[in-house]
């Protein structure tokens, strides 16, 4: 069932056709990301299928009791609201949708055979289920907890931060749930904790969504279709990103030589992907299966946690070491630093060394104090104690706000600022046009003024000057912010080549796996950890040893639970009933377990069915795998105490 229909739809800005003549349609269930360059449509295209832009030409033809609601760039409260009231404020149709629920329950306990009433209360519960809103409270807390309100529930929404605002809006606009939800760059600035949390309610509620985004893994975890604006035509594409650029090579094959470089660039990008994700499968595979395992036993013995948990600290920071690492020269060597901002304690007794070739990211939550480690390694902060070594060599800095660029310079004064037309990069003497190509650029840019140019633009300004410098070792702060994946999968490749070090800031999980092969997990309260994982392994491990931790809590608390079970005399009719009927169903999940896995080993298989469903799928069985194995468990282990008594 197709909720927005888009016929003949074209829009132009004076002379600038950005859609021409095109179709789309939304339907039920989809999650569809729009991808493209920058300035190609994408946001125009998300404001039409809302309906708060007109179209040149063409029809947008909604069902008018569809609510469709987008997250807003700038979100606006009314005023004198706390962050939980903003919240709250975003929800009074299912606030009301509840209160009427208790009184029709209240007037059908008086007059049950009213029909009227009946239909009304079947239709508000079917309304209420639609949203998830029955316990509304305990979603607001989490939503708090989730995305990082909690400390903020009772200040005034108008004193905080442009993001934070945004991040208000956002938990309001999930808790909502409207029937088409329309997010544009929902990613941006948050950490890859909420992002991950983001990812999950999503796909829990079975939202349907239209989103513009630059985040592939997002892309990837949430998108059954890719819409890509290009050259004002929409071609669509079925499933998440790696299906995106296996469909879009095959489809680039046919204009191979046209489209040579950009071919190359995804094929690149597809073997790397590839790769990792078959990598990953099988990696949190097998740590699943240890888990699954040791959890059975743990149920006899709790301190197996406490043995599972030591192998996963010790798998999440095992050294891959490297041949004639004693021979990379010193960039920096990092003794016992600490630092405090205001009276937030940012790093603690830290020790590291930077090494030639190293490529390491920075990562953890908002606020944790990455960007100021940049920061002390430049030179713009002093530690409150210990000592940092830098030995001699040339750093290029490239920060959030383009400092290096001029709103009155033109692209070719920037790039040649004592004339001519040529350009020096690592060692070669390249035209200015032909190197600005590489960036993205076309060949009318070179006149055009830095201030002329959009925020994204100014982005690869500045990373194509930054890679004209003869420098040692780079330092970026959230380089892919505000860039399209095309200028990404540019800016990787560069990075891959470069023959320095790189010390990098990103939240992107797929920028970071592709080009660290060390990590900086800034851990809060001064903790900062090395890792030499993936990002994606670490982050994994980390979210195995935190179910471990909820397991080990259960674990304490279940003696009191089956103490008070034990009291009975003899098994109930249903717990008798269930133990006849679990071997089966056990026996059926651990088939379908088998299936799947299986599917995830055979690409034609999870092609065909798609990588992203049978992963959830399979998730979903060990769930339930899980759980009915414990329960069963727990009978057995009841009924022989109970026949031991007799």
């Amino acid at each position: 069932m197709a909720l927005i229909d888009l016929f003949n739809i074209s829009k132009k800005y004076d002379v600038k056709v950005l859609l021409d003549n095109v179709d789309f349609h939304l339907n039920e269930g989809e999650r569809v990301a729009i991808v493209g360059p920058n300035g190609s449509g994408k946001s125009t295209l998300l404001k039409i299928a809302l309906g708060v832009e007109e179209p040149s030409e063409g029809k947008r033809v909604v069902d008018s009791s569809i609510e469709i609601d987008i997250l807003p760039q700038m979100p606006k409260f009314q005023e004198g609201l706390t962050v939980k009231e903003a919240i709250l404020s975003q929800l009074k149709h299912l606030t009301k949708a509840q209160q009427r629920y208790e009184e029709l329950s209240n007037l059908l306990s008086k007059d049950f055979e009213n029909k009227t009433l009946q239909k009304e209360l079947e239709a508000i519960s079917k309304f209420l289920d639609h949203h998830n809103a029955w316990n509304l409270d305990a979603k607001i807390e989490r939503a708090l907890q989730e995305f990082k309100l909690k400390e903020y529930e009772n200040r005034l929404v108008a004193s905080l931060s442009g993001g934070e605002q945004r991040r208000v809006a956002l938990a309001g606009l999930l808790l909502k749930k409207p029937d088409v939800l329309l997010l544009d760059e929902p990613t941006n600035h948050h950490d890859v904790y909420m992002v991950e949390f983001l990812e999950k309610i999503l796909l829990k509620e079975k939202f349907t969504l239209l989103f513009i985004s630059h985040d592939r893994f997002f892309i990837d975890n949430i998108a059954t279709r890719v819409v890509e604006i290009e050259n004002a035509k929409l071609i669509s594409y079925k499933g998440g990103y790696k299906d995106y650029l296996e469909q879009k090579e095959e489809r680039l094959k046919a204009l191979q030589k046209a489209h040579e470089n950009l071919l190359r660039l995804l094929k690149q990008e597809e073997e790397w992907l590839s790769k990792s994700v078959r990598a990953r499968l099988k990696r949190n595979q097998g740590r699943k299966e240890r888990v699954m395992k040791l959890r059975e036993e743990a149920k006899k013995n709790p301190t197996l946690i406490r043995k599972l948990k030591i192998e996963l600290e010790r798998e999440k920071l095992s050294w891959k070491g490297e041949k004639g690492l004693s021979k990379k020269k010193m960039l920096f060597e990092l003794e016992n630093i600490t630092l405090t901002l205001g009276k937030k304690l940012l790093i603690k007794d830290f020790s590291t060394r930077i090494l030639q070739r190293d490529k390491i990211a920075v990562v953890g939550a908002n606020g944790s104090g990455k960007s100021s480690f940049l920061k002390l390694l430049l030179g713009e902060l002093k530690a409150d104690s210990g000592v940092i070594k830098k030995g001699e060599f040339n750093i290029g800095y490239f920060d959030q706000h383009r400092s290096n660029l001029k709103d009155e310079a033109s692209l070719i004064e920037t790039f040649c600022p004592n004339g001519g037309d040529h350009v020096m990069v690592q060692g070669k003497n390249l035209h200015v046009y032909a190197y600005l190509k590489s960036f993205l650029f076309p060949e009318e840019y070179l006149t055009k003024k830095i201030g002329q140019l959009s925020g994204g633009e100014k982005n690869r300004v500045a990373l194509a000057l930054l890679f004209t410098k003869k420098v040692d070792c780079l330092i970026l702060d959230e380089p892919t912010n505000d860039l399209d994946i095309q200028t990404i999968n540019v800016l990787e490749e560069k990075l891959i080549h470069f023959p320095g070090a790189i010390i990098f800031v990103s939240h992107d999980r797929y920028f970071v796996d592709k080009i660290a092969n060390k990590l900086f997990i800034f851990k809060g309260k001064g903790e900062v950890e090395e890792s030499f994982q993936s990002y994606s392994d670490y982050l994994a491990i980390e979210k195995e040893l935190n179910e471990l931790d909820r397991f080990a809590t259960t674990i304490k608390e279940e003696p009191r639970v089956i103490k008070k079970e034990r009291k009975q005399k003899k098994l109930s009719y249903k717990q008798k009933l269930a133990l006849e009927k679990l071997p089966a169903l056990i026996e059926e999940l651990e088939a379908k377990m088998d299936e799947l896995n299986a599917c995830l080993s055979n690409p034609n298989c999870y092609k065909e069915r798609g990588l992203n469903e049978v992963a959830s799928e399979l998730e979903a069985v060990q769930q339930e795998y899980e759980k009915k194995s414990e329960e069963y468990l727990e009978l057995l282990e009841l009924q022989e105490e109970l026949e031991n008594k007799e």
